[in-house]
């Protein structure tokens, strides 16, 4: 599987996010693409929650409320306090490569977390934590295609295109689908619901009554899952219709213990936050952290799902 962003020639790999450090005084800057999302939400409370935890460290955390200039604002307002770390989750990962510059004109340490950075490579003092989406997009399309018993029309709710993961996602689904022995499904639409679970209800209202047939709905994430559920259940299909999302947050495991949601991908907010905040307190102490530390995805489905109860 080739990866996009390589250190020095090589990419590194770690199955887990970096382990605690004791933490000196330090002050850490944070902007996230919006506070209005259900995932992000869980990924700051872990970093406030583990912040909070080491002495001294203080977290300022900002809401760039989808808007890339706020958020390259708010990077410019950091290095202007002289911050000693950076950490973002990326508005739109186009712009990544910028922030970088920013933050390495000015000496000052920068982690992006979640939101995968579409930078070439990586300069020092500059590092990636969060989870491959390859990865979710393959294993959540394989468990579709085994429950549909590799046949049938699939139907692809994709995240907000700005984002990396949301392009990964759904090519790697794809990918599934075009070999054996998931080649007998096929893809009937796909189309952004931008992470949102009432996009996510209208859009699947929508291909309804435009008459579109499925037998799955496979969302980028949970949110948008949840919406096509909602417009399923209005309609009677949901029972003969497979549901899957991404991120195994709380209400998609209510979800799936409800019969409702047959598949999930959970992606560990604790790991990434707490991986982010210790990333970005090395590289302010000055120490060597990978450019890229990854945080493992786990298939989730009604037979394991009470495992990830109450986990993000």
């Amino acid at each position: 599987m080739k990866r996009v962003i390589k250190h020095a020639g090589s990419v590194v790999l770690v199955s887990l996010a970096m382990q605690a450090m004791p933490a000196s005084a330090a002050r850490l800057g944070v902007t996230m693409a919006t506070f209005d999302n259900n995932f992000l939400t869980i990924l700051r409370t872990n970093m406030k929650s583990y912040a909070a935890s080491q002495k001294g460290v203080n977290l300022q955390l900002e809401d760039a409320q989808n808007d890339v200039g706020r958020q390259i604002s708010q990077v410019q307002n950091f290095i202007a306090q002289k911050v000693d770390a950076i950490v973002v989750s990326a508005v739109d990962t186009s712009t990544t490569p910028k922030i970088t510059k920013l933050a390495q004109a000015a000496g000052i340490p920068l982690v992006f977390v979640n939101r995968m950075p579409t930078d070439k490579t990586l300069p020092p003092k500059v590092a990636f934590v969060g989870s491959d989406d390859a990865v979710s997009g393959t294993i959540q399309m394989q468990e579709v295609c085994r429950q549909l018993n590799g046949k049938g029309n699939v139907v692809i709710m994709m995240g907000d295109l700005a984002t990396q993961e949301a392009r990964l996602r759904t090519k790697y689904a794809e990918e599934v689908m075009a070999k054996a022995p998931c080649s007998g499904i096929k893809l009937v639409e796909k189309q952004t619901a931008k992470w949102s679970r009432t996009e996510g209800r209208d859009l699947v209202m929508n291909w309804m009554t435009a008459g579109l047939q499925f037998d799955a709905v496979v969302a980028n994430n949970d949110e948008m899952a949840l919406g096509a559920i909602q417009a399923l259940k209005s309609s009677g299909k949901l029972a003969k219709t497979v549901v899957a999302g991404i991120d195994a947050t709380q209400d998609a495991l209510n979800a799936m213990k409800a019969g409702d949601m047959k598949v999930t991908v959970f992606q560990d907010a604790a790991a990434q936050g707490k991986g982010a905040v210790n990333a970005a307190l090395r590289l302010a102490a000055g120490e060597k952290v990978p450019s890229m530390i990854w945080v493992p995805y786990e298939l989730v489905t009604a037979a394991n799902y009470k495992n990830y109860q109450n986990r993000n």
